[in-house]
Parts: structure tokens; C-alpha cells; sequence
């Protein structure tokens, strides 16, 4: 459920406290939450409604001037029904507070290093998430266009795969292209420790030995 900058404004200002949508299926849950650009928004109720159900006062709450307005909007997709949800209140986006987190336990890494092999797993295109965090590491605020091919990913794959990071508080996204924040930087470091740990007992093996 994506909202516009108006709307997004009208929620943290407190007077937007409504939407309405026309869908084939519901996007969003009663009881559930939407992360947006001005923090986490609770979602109180999500209820199928008639086109004459929506009054003008609905209307108002939902941002918009007149009830005309909003059922204009709501029209110009013929196919699905219409839902009314009630917002609720709105948080700090809880990435935030994951992001500026600078010292880690080794539990918290190992629990990280998990759920990156975890999006590895699933992705089709193979294994992404550790050269993905060198790309943004060794190139912050690059736009994602050029990026993208240092990493073997298109853009919108990549944007998407960033996205993924962001979510477990380790990517940033700057006016142009992206950082990673103080806990991925901390990943990383600990990612790269442990491929160093792994390489050394290898060269050990591997090195001729001599006699006299």
C-alpha cells in the first residue's frame, strides 16, 4: 500500500487517519503495520465498503477536499472492491534505531550472518547479499544504476535486494544511492574476519614443508 507525499504528511500532522483503495485483494491487515517514509503506521481495521457507504466526513479524513475527489480517484480502476482502513498510530520507523546500533554482541552477528544466508538461499539469481554490502561499502551515495552492475544485478533487482538489507537495519538510503549504516559496517567487518578465519588454516595446509 504505497501513499502519497501529501497523504504522508497529513498522517504524521495527525488529520489523515483514513484511506480508502480499491483492490482485488487487501495489501494491508487489521492489527498489522506499514512501514512508510515518516515511520511505522498501524493499520486498525481494513473493512470492504460500497461507493455510497463513503461520506463526505470519510472523505476529509482520508485528505482529500471533497468527497467527489475521492471517488473519482477510486473509479479510475474499474476492477476490484473498495476498502476502507482505519489508520492508527504512527512509530519510529523501529530500522532506524537498528541502524544506529555500533556495538553488536556476537550473538546478534551470528543471528545476522543467518538471516543473510537465508536471503541467499532463496534467491534465484544465487548467493548476493555479502558482495552486495562490499558494493556499498566501497561506493556510498553512487546511484544505484551504476552499482547495480558491480554486483552482476540489474537495477530494479538490486534497489529491491537493498531494500531487503534495509530492513534488518543495515543499508541506508542517502539523496543519492545508498551507505551501509554502522550495524552493516559491523556485519561486514565480522563477515570478513570470519572468511579470513577460514583462509588461513587452508594456506597452513597447502604451504610445502621442508626437512633438513
Amino acid at each position: 500500500m504505497l501513499l502519497r507525499k501529501e497523504f504522508l504528511e497529513g498522517i504524521r500532522a495527525g488529520t489523515v487517519t483514513l484511506a480508502f483503495r480499491r483492490w482485488r485483494r487487501p495489501t494491508v491487515r487489521a492489527g498489522g503495520t506499514l512501514l512508510t517514509a515518516v515511520g511505522q503506521l498501524s493499520i486498525k481495521s481494513v473493512e470492504s465498503v460500497a461507493l455510497d457507504q463513503i461520506s463526505a466526513a470519510d472523505a476529509h479524513r482520508a485528505g482529500y477536499e471533497s468527497r467527489e475527489s475521492l471517488l473519482d480517484e477510486l473509479q479510475h480502476r474499474p476492477e476490484g472492491d473498495i476498502y476502507r482502513i482505519e489508520l492508527g498510530p504512527l512509530r519510529p520507523d523501529p530500522r532506524i534505531a537498528l541502524r544506529e546500533t555500533r556495538v553488536l554482541t556476537e550473538a546478534e552477528l551470528h543471528v545476522l550472518r543467518s538471516q543473510l544466508s537465508q536471503l541467499d538461499a532463496r534467491a534465484v539469481e544465487g548467493a548476493w547479499t555479502s558482495c552486495t554490502l562490499d558494493a556499498l561499502r566501497s561506493h556510498p551515495g553512487v546511484r544505484a544504476g551504476d552499482v547495480c552492475g558491480l554486483v552482476g544485478q540489474e537495477k530494479e533487482r538490486f534497489k529491491l535486494n537493498v531494500r531487503k538489507l534495509k530492513n534488518l537495519g543495515l543499508t541506508e538510503s542517502l539523496g543519492t544511492g545508498y551507505r551501509l549504516s554502522s550495524r552493516g559496517i559491523a556485519l561486514l567487518s565480522f563477515l570478513r574476519s570470519e572468511a579470513n578465519a577460514r583462509e588461513r588454516p587452508l594456506r597452513t595446509t597447502n604451504s610445502p614443508s621442508f626437512t633438513r
